[in-house]
C-alpha cells in the first residue's frame, strides 16, 4: 500500500476534478450503477483492505440498535454492556465508538468481530451500492481515507 501513503494529499489534489465530473455528469451518473459496481469489483480485487484499515483507524461509524444486538451476541455480552463498554453518543445523537481506532481492530488489521461488525462497516466504502449518484459526494470525501473509493472515482472520471 506504499502507493497510498499520501492518500489524503492525493485525494485533496483530485477533489476539484472529482467534483467537476459530478457537476457535468450528474444526470448520467443515475444510469451508471452497473459501471460503478464493475469498477468497485475490479478495484477491490487489486486493493487489499487488510493492508490499509484506514477506515477502522479513523472513521467512527454510526452504530444502530441492530448493530449493538449483533455485536452483543458475538461478544457474549448484554447490549447495555456493549453500549457502556464501547460506545458513546455523538453530536448527532448517534452511537459511535468511544475511541478510535476501532476497539475491535487487531494488530494484523483483522476485525475481531468481523461477522458481527456494524452495518456501516459492512457497506463501506459504499462504491458498490445502487443509486451511486446519491452518495457521489460522500465518496469524494471517502477518497481521503479509502484507496478503493479513490481508485473508483479516478477510473470513473476517465469515462
Amino acid at each position: 500500500m506504499k502507493q497510498y501513503e499520501n492518500l489524503r494529499l492525493m485525494a485533496g489534489k483530485a477533489r476539484p476534478s472529482f467534483l467537476e465530473y459530478y457537476k457535468k455528469n450528474k444526470k448520467r451518473l443515475g444510469k451508471m450503477d452497473t459501471i460503478v459496481r464493475q469498477l468497485h469489483d475490479d478495484v477491490s480485487e487489486r486493493i487489499d483492505c487488510l493492508s490499509c484499515a484506514n477506515c477502522c483507524r479513523s472513521l467512527g461509524p454510526a452504530i444502530y440498535d441492530k448493530d449493538i444486538e449483533r455485536m452483543a451476541k458475538a461478544l457474549r455480552m448484554k447490549p447495555s454492556e456493549v453500549v457502556s463498554s464501547y460506545l458513546r453518543i455523538d453530536e448527532d445523537g448517534d452511537y459511535v465508538f468511544k475511541s478510535m481506532p476501532c476497539p475491535f481492530l487487531m494488530p494484523d488489521n483483522y476485525c475481531s468481530i468481523y461477522d458481527a461488525r456494524p452495518k456501516a462497516c459492512r457497506e463501506y466504502p459504499h462504491t458498490d451500492r445502487k443509486n451511486f449518484e446519491q452518495i457521489y459526494k460522500l465518496t469524494v470525501t471517502n477518497t481521503a481515507t479509502c484507496p478503493i473509493a479513490y481508485e473508483v472515482l479516478s477510473e470513473l472520471t476517465k469515462l
